[in-house]
């Protein structure tokens, strides 16, 4: 259990601060204006871009993707696993992360995440999770989540953290693998949730992303 909480303190994620002082002109709620979030010693804004004319310019403006493997996602795809809102990811942040007590998992692949990710965001690709794939890496993952391994090799979640899960989009199944995988490794369902807007959806709505290697 030390181990993973020395490992999320890597993270350096601390408190989180919202303020309503200053309004902008385009605010994340009425009384939202943006959220100051302190990742590894650095603070970032997370607030909406503020050009009222901007249009995205990369591969989110795409409609049209084959499927499979790119198929549109279910609004509850495992049952019992509830689905979440930007609002909600952002009030995560504030509480969950802050508190040490959740995180916010970018379940995509590397490739993917380099190119940004949700502020506060720690990458364990879908496949890193996977049994079937034989990941090496699962019992490490476990630990950082907070689970801790019984001697019989069964594993105690009854201290693990919250987990709010993410990929790109609706169209996207990584998130969604992910979930599967960590509920086949004994996760409770009551203990993770469903971002299905994803990269997509946050930046459609202008909302700051964070370069992992900026």
């Amino acid at each position: 259990m030390k181990n993973s909480f020395k490992l999320l303190g890597s993270l350096a994620l601390s408190s989180l601060l919202a303020t309503s002082a200053i309004g902008l002109e385009v605010n994340l709620t009425d009384k939202l204006p943006y959220v100051d979030i302190d990742v590894d010693g650095k603070n970032i804004r997370i607030k909406r871009i503020q050009d009222t004319n901007h249009k995205l310019k990369n591969s989110y403006t795409k409609t049209s993707r084959p499927c499979p493997p790119f198929c549109v996602q279910k609004i509850e795809p495992v049952k019992g696993v509830e689905t979440v809102s930007e609002l909600d990811v952002i009030n995560f942040l504030k509480n969950q992360v802050a508190n040490n007590t959740g995180l916010l998992i970018d379940a995509r692949l590397p490739q993917w995440y380099i190119q940004g990710t949700i502020p506060g965001a720690l990458n364990v690709p879908f496949s890193v999770l996977s049994i079937s794939l034989g990941s090496k890496y699962i019992d490490q993952m476990l630990e950082l989540f907070g689970a801790e391994k019984k001697k019989d090799g069964s594993w105690d979640f009854s201290n693990a953290m919250e987990l709010l899960v993410f990929d790109n989009g609706p169209w996207c199944q990584q998130a969604v693998a992910a979930i599967k995988n960590l509920i086949k490794l004994g996760y409770p369902k009551d203990k993770i949730k469903y971002y299905r807007g994803g990269m997509q959806y946050w930046q459609i709505l202008g909302i700051t992303i964070a370069k992992p290697n900026g």
